[in-house]
């Protein structure tokens, strides 16, 4: 209700107009009966000429009514079905970091995609068929009891049964639309999966177990369909069948009413045309179900999400900018669903202007553990502080502002290279501070060749850059950020050695007066980190310099071992 209040004033005139709509059909049914007794029988020439005039009048009113009834319901469901697929967008950047491990982004395309149109749909198209049917069948019925209410009484018999078809063909279209929709989501995951990473696909002569696997996807979508189209088909059979059992009784007492003097042939007439009008109505409500149920799958599916929790935000201590002072107290971090904890028990302090590399084995927990920060995922006990107050404390926006993070997988937008680097809150950044950032980046020798300079486009996901121009980008918009927190997840580990070089030189003009945590892939990049944690198994079991912890022999000192070891192993195969 909450999304059609906007939309009120034109939903009512819609439904007035409907109204005005099933009057005028029903008006002209019962002029029947005048036309028959008047003309044929009576030979009244005055009525012969006014009648006409008045069935033009009646349909005029009845088109001014219908254009009514298709602007304003055209105007209120594409409304809000476009209101509905712009809350969804922004539920999911509300969401927690969770929602986006459980559910792929095809799946949320969907959501936003054909379900909002489905609802827009059942909205427009199906809830005005439903509404002009149901009226036009109640104003028929009445213009019926009018001329005769013992005929209309006798026919209405038929009703419960026609119910009950009605509200079984609801139900399994219902069924069916939620199971075609969940299907329309996996047949996208399963095309977005190949043809991302098509290159995968086709090194590993994998082409044909992709599209085996694509095949029976489509065939169980088309087998979904194909129920759709019986249900319909079976149930649309069922409705004509008993219209045509509804004509029967109406001549059958029709006619013991003419015999008994109470019905004339002007209303026999009027009968006949009210019945002949209902039947392709209620076969219209039958066939218009597989379009509402799933516009009302489709709506319950985008209600899932609009009602699912926001990521908590309840912080009230205002954060302008921070000193930095990042302390974890005894953390506990747990995906659902996994008996073993991520992070189990993890201490330590990071200071304002000092690095923390953080290394270890794969899941180890090191990513975890970073995405506690800006509250991407939450503890499941224990206490993530910065600057003396839990990260509960801020508001989301002051904490996040404090943050700048690099990732390995670094994420461009389709757009120029100066919208890339100023982004979000940093846009509007002026072009002195902009410049400085890709100079700082070492961004520059690339930008700079290009004849568009900073305005040039990055391409869909930055494909025109490669992989340690878009590091560099992203390193810019850290550098622009001047964040007093800055994250370092695995920056240079999937660079070659000239643009880790470049990168890593970008990396030294931004980590300076700020508190860094570096997720390290190479242990070289970290050796004049202020301290290492080296986590295992979510714990933290070693902690200290470089030079410490290769004195104490552990995890650690393997791990650097087996690391350059690697390169002598190799050239000796060769």
């Amino acid at each position: 209700m909450t999304l059609a209040k906007p939309y009120r004033w034109l939903l009512l005139a819609g439904l007035l107009a409907m109204g005005v709509e099933a009057a005028a059909g029903a008006g002209f049914t019962l002029m029947m009966k005048p036309i028959i007794n008047q003309t044929f029988i009576a030979r009244n020439s005055q009525v012969s000429l006014l009648l006409p005039l008045a069935i033009v009048g009646l349909f005029v009113v009845r088109g001014i009514a219908g254009y009514v009834t298709d602007m304003s319901g055209a105007r209120a469901g594409r409304g809000i079905a476009r209101d509905m697929r712009v809350q969804a967008f922004a539920k999911y950047l509300r969401l927690p970091g969770l929602r986006f491990d459980s559910e792929p982004v095809p799946q949320m395309l969907v959501r936003l995609g054909s379900d909002s149109d489905q609802v827009a749909q059942a909205a427009i198209d199906a809830g005005k068929v439903m509404l002009q049917q149901s009226l036009q069948v109640v104003a028929m019925l009445g213009a019926m009891l009018y001329t005769s209410w013992q005929v209309t009484l006798a026919i209405l018999v038929l009703a419960p049964p026609l119910a009950w078809v009605m509200d079984r063909v609801g139900k399994r279209y219902r069924r069916i639309s939620h199971r075609i929709q969940e299907s329309s989501g996996k047949l996208m995951q399963a095309a977005d999966q190949a043809l991302s990473g098509q290159q995968e696909v086709k090194v590993y002569g994998a082409q044909r177990s992709e599209f085996g696997r694509y095949s029976a996807q489509a065939d169980t979508h088309l087998k979904l369909s194909l129920k759709v189209e019986s249900t319909r088909s079976i149930s649309s059979a069922l409705v004509q069948l008993m219209g045509s059992v509804g004509l029967a009784m109406l001549l059958f007492f029709a006619g013991r009413e003419a015999i008994a003097g109470r019905l004339d042939a002007g209303g026999f007439v009027t009968l006949m045309t009210s019945m002949m009008a209902v039947i392709p109505a209620l076969k219209q409500l039958t066939n218009v179900q597989n379009m509402l149920q799933r516009g009302l799958a489709s709506s319950d599916r985008l209600f899932h999400i609009l009602d699912a929790e926001d990521e908590p935000d309840s912080g009230r201590v205002p954060l302008e900018r921070a000193k930095g002072l990042v302390e974890f107290r005894d953390v506990v971090a747990r995906y659902p669903g996994q008996a073993q904890a991520a992070l189990d028990h993890v201490s330590f302090v990071a200071r304002p202007g000092t690095v923390t590399a953080i290394v270890g084995r794969s899941g180890g927990g090191k990513s975890t553990l970073v995405k506690l920060i800006p509250r991407f995922y939450e503890p499941e006990s224990g206490e993530i502080l910065l600057d003396g107050h839990s990260v509960r404390d801020y508001p989301l926006a002051d904490l996040r502002r404090q943050i700048a993070l690099v990732g390995q997988q670094v994420v461009l937008f389709d757009g120029s290279i100066a919208a890339n680097i100023a982004y979000g809150e940093l846009e509007g950044a002026d072009a002195e501070a902009l410049r400085r950032a890709i100079s700082a980046a070492n961004a520059a020798e690339f930008v700079d060749r290009m004849p568009e300079g900073a305005d040039a486009s990055v391409g869909n996901r930055g494909g025109r850059l490669s992989g340690g121009q878009r590091q560099r980008i992203a390193i810019a918009r850290a550098i622009l950020k001047d964040a007093p927190v800055l994250i370092l997840d695995e920056a240079t580990a999937a660079l070659d050695n000239e643009s880790e070089r470049l990168v890593q030189d970008a990396l030294d003009h931004l980590m300076p007066d700020r508190t860094t945590l570096v997720i390290a892939h190479r242990l070289s990049t970290i050796e004049h980190a202020d301290q290492v944690l080296v986590l295992d198994e979510g714990r933290l079991v070693e902690q200290g310099t470089h030079a410490e912890l290769m004195d104490k022999g552990g995890l650690y000192a393997h791990l650097h071992q087996v690391q350059f070891r690697e390169p002598a192993h190799s050239s000796g195969s060769a």
